[in-house]
């Protein structure tokens, strides 16, 4: 009987024990939790939020948390609450695929479009976000709503063939309406951030489709055609250049020929006359043959005095040697 009692006893406490070590670890379970790398958390009390967590955060966010009597903590891993009092709501910091569906919005030519878009968003301040939002559904519907509207202001001071066939048109549009949502959000607080928004489709009604193609023709042909004028006139004005410049080339080396031609001359006046003053009689009969080899040809009749120096060498004669006069002696002197 008395060892009934104990294997009574030591059951009792046995699931004591186990009631007791479970209801520890139930305290531990939900005296933590963990933030990982991309994620935000929002911490409540009672109702109220007691504090943000955050991977990191700008210097302005935290300003605008700790502003609001919110306390910031910054950093990743295991955090600590109070158990069964504190309620954290976990956000996720990547980017958020928002996937619209086909709208119709009117160009500034009075043309319907089908636009189907896509935007990437961020939750940029959590707190915010959660006081407007709470979810990210309810978010998805207001930046519908925002991104739609701006569509049809941007969109409709556009002519459909730009929207169409250019892209910096259409690139353009895209990052304005980046811009302008964003500022839309910033006045608003709903603490979020539009990243890019991108076409990925653009359908033409069948009734406007002839319509925009022919425009779309005559614009591409206007565009050929301001191109093929610049063209022209660049090649003119090119073509102006060079042969100006052709010009001045030949004027200066035609110069500096003229000028290499004398010094040229020069320079062989100066030799000829060096060489002709060591020996004038072998030039004076190499200047004689050269004045043949010029003048006398086969069938060549010549008329000239005998005594002509010409004829020295072409006939084979010497010219005629004149006396010599002399002055008479002075009679001598007395």
């Amino acid at each position: 009987m008395g060892s009934q009692t104990i294997t009574v006893n030591n059951s009792k406490k046995t699931l004591i024990i186990l009631c007791v070590a479970t209801i520890i670890l139930i305290v531990l379970a939900n005296s933590f939790f963990v933030l990982n790398e991309g994620e935000s958390a929002i911490l409540q009390r009672f109702g109220n939020i007691e504090a943000v967590f955050m991977r990191e955060a700008a210097p302005d966010i935290k300003a605008d948390i700790e502003g609001k009597g919110v306390s910031l903590r910054v950093g990743t891993g295991l955090k600590f609450k109070i158990p069964f009092i504190d309620e954290v709501t976990k956000y996720t910091s990547k980017l958020i695929l928002y996937d619209s569906t086909s709208n119709e919005v009117l160009t500034r030519d009075r043309h319907r479009l089908l636009f189907d878009n896509t935007a990437h968003w961020h939750i940029e301040n959590p707190l915010l976000f959660y006081q407007n939002h709470r979810t990210i559904n309810a978010a998805k519907n207001i930046i519908e709503g925002i991104l739609f509207a701006e569509m049809r202001v941007r969109v409709g001071q556009v002519e459909s063939y730009e929207l169409i066939s250019d892209r910096a048109v259409s690139g353009k549009l895209l990052q304005d309406m980046v811009d302008s949502v964003n500022a839309i959000f910033r006045e608003r607080g709903d603490g979020l951030s539009i990243v890019d928004i991108r076409i990925k489709r653009t359908d033409l009604p069948q009734e406007t489709y002839n319509s925009i193609h022919n425009r779309m023709i005559s614009e591409r042909r206007r565009i050929a055609e301001e191109y093929r004028a610049e063209g022209d006139s660049v090649l003119l004005e090119v073509e102006s250049e060079a042969n100006l410049e052709v010009d001045t080339i030949t004027s200066e080396a035609r110069a500096r020929a003229e000028e290499i031609r004398g010094e040229a001359d020069a320079e062989a006046a100066r030799i000829y006359n060096e060489a002709y003053s060591r020996d004038p009689s072998f030039f004076e009969f190499y200047n004689l043959l050269e004045t043949y080899r010029l003048t006398v040809g086969n069938r060549t009749t010549m008329i000239i005095d005998r005594n002509d120096p010409f004829a020295r060498y072409l006939f084979g004669v010497t010219p005629e040697s004149r006396p010599v006069v002399t002055a008479p002696p002075p009679p001598p002197e007395e």
